[in-house]
């Protein structure tokens, strides 16, 4: 096996699920401060259930996180026992907008993030900083209808401004939105979308779709001004659709949700929307707002490299026969040939490789995985330890998996960032019980417990990953 020598091993993890101090340094409110814990969690994340601010009887996991607002030096210094090259994290955007349209920074903000990447580079880390990671000023939905509204499009152009010039020379590498197609599954979360009653939904998504594409090109613009060493990626949250069976119509269908998602990734890598998504919006009576100014920059601003998230494969059956579901916001059919995790995600190494050959040999651009690990139920031993040989298996397949990717197929690969390197708040559950890190945080589902940091089995085994540039993955 052998990987890139400047390849860029390390782990990720995203503000609204670690930070916490929702309420401290001048920090405003936010969509993902207000998506509870528990059965409410899919329907407010989904835009169907408005909740705009806290409401008695429910636990906001994102209040506390993992609390590495006050822990991040303890934290970084971790994952620079491991041999981190890279940490991806995610920017608040209310901890620098508290409201989202203001004319001027929040200092305290901006100075935290900047101590932030102090530390990542004295251990030698370069910080990958996704700008949004779900994260909406909730007074910019109240005001304005979130990602709907194209004045949205300014507020971003603000935002970024500060955070280019401001981090100049200490990120080099920013993605604009995280898995900007999850839009389509998770409205509010993705784009602080809320629904009327009566409202069209789709066009409401499909036009706030637009707004975070032309923002996006926008960022790409004003990064590549401000510093021609910067580089921009977009974000995928991607897994290839099998056909159930070789039916043509499964095979179809599973062409067709797999454009749902590169659609987005089509616009931002070529620079122009697909002549499959303009007849879809022709035929679903979607009718967006484009600009000749829009049209321009997509064109003159594509993305540098292509990111994504890679947990599982989805299958695609178009016989009601066999559509009996998976565990997640991608629903399909559960396919026969695949074990699956505690939560119902097929699990599928091979998959990876599949979805990377397909990403590069469409858009002939570096690629970047910045997400992927295993969500399980952890133990703690009588002695202490938690031995999460499953996580390993997990991860030593699909690091596999990308070495084939890399060696044998010819796909140009920067990095790759395991998800969750710390355990943290689960984006679709709000759980803390659906653990992904190499590092336990004594914290339960209802929020108890003391925070404390805990190596698990596969922290030593990933640091021998990375000090090995992956050839060791015994």
């Amino acid at each position: 096996m052998s990987f890139p020598n400047n390849f860029l091993w390390g782990g990720a993890i995203a503000a609204n699920q670690c930070e916490g101090a929702y309420n401290e340094g001048g920090r405003g409110l936010a969509n993902v401060d207000v998506i509870p814990h528990g059965p409410q969690r899919f329907d407010v994340a989904m835009g169907l259930r408005e909740m705009l601010e806290f409401e008695d009887g429910y636990n906001y996991p994102a209040k506390e996180g993992i609390d590495f607002y006050h822990r991040y030096k303890e934290d970084i210094a971790l994952f620079a026992q491991m041999g981190f090259k890279t940490l991806r994290l995610s920017i608040a955007w209310t901890r620098i907008f508290p409201h989202g349209d203001e004319e001027e920074p929040n200092e305290e903000g901006l100075k935290f993030y900047e101590n932030v990447f102090k530390e990542c580079h004295k251990y030698g880390i370069e910080p990958l900083v996704t700008i949004t990671h779900f994260d909406m000023p909730i007074y910019l939905i109240k005001k304005y209808g979130g990602w709907k509204n194209r004045i949205l499009i300014d507020f971003y152009k603000r935002l970024v401004t500060v955070l280019f010039t401001r981090y100049k020379g200490l990120v080099k590498y920013w993605l604009t939105f995280n898995e900007i197609n999850d839009i389509l599954f998770m409205p509010f979360m993705g784009a602080g979308l809320v629904f009327k009653d009566g409202e069209d939904q789709k066009q409401a998504k499909y036009q706030a779709v637009h707004n975070e594409l032309v923002a996006s090109s926008w960022a790409t613009q004003i990064a590549h001004e401000i510093d021609p060493s910067m580089k921009i990626g977009c974000m995928l949250a991607a897994g290839s659709h099998y056909p159930y069976s070789c039916r043509p119509e499964d095979v179809f269908a599973a062409m067709e949700k797999d454009r749902e998602s590169y659609m987005f990734i089509d616009v931002q890598a070529r620079g122009y929307y697909p002549r499959y998504a303009l007849k879809m919006f022709e035929r679903e009576g979607i009718h967006i707002q484009i600009t000749k100014e829009d049209e321009n920059i997509l064109k003159e601003n594509t993305v540098d490299f292509i990111s994504l998230s890679y947990y599982s494969s989805r299958c695609i059956s178009t016989s009601e026969n066999n559509k009996d579901g998976l565990g997640n916001m991608f629903a399909g059919t559960k396919n026969p040939y695949l074990k699956e995790s505690q939560w119902g995600w097929a699990i599928d190494p091979l998959g990876l490789r599949i979805t990377l050959n397909a990403l590069y040999d469409r858009y002939q651009k570096p690629l970047f995985i910045v997400e992927n690990g295993l969500g399980a139920k952890d133990e703690i031993e009588e002695d202490g330890t938690i031995q999460d040989d499953y996580r390993i298996d997990y991860l030593r397949e699909h690091i596999k998996a990308m070495e084939q990717a890399i060696n044998e197929d010819g796909v140009d690969l920067l990095g790759y960032t395991a998800w969750g390197c710390i355990d943290l708040v689960s984006a679709s559950t709000g759980e803390m019980s659906k653990r992904y890190g190499f590092i336990y945080v004594d914290k339960d589902d209802q929020g108890n417990g003391t925070l404390e940091r805990r190596k698990k089995k596969s922290f030593d085994w990933y640091k021998k990953v990375i000090e090995s540039n992956g050839n060791d993955l015994s």
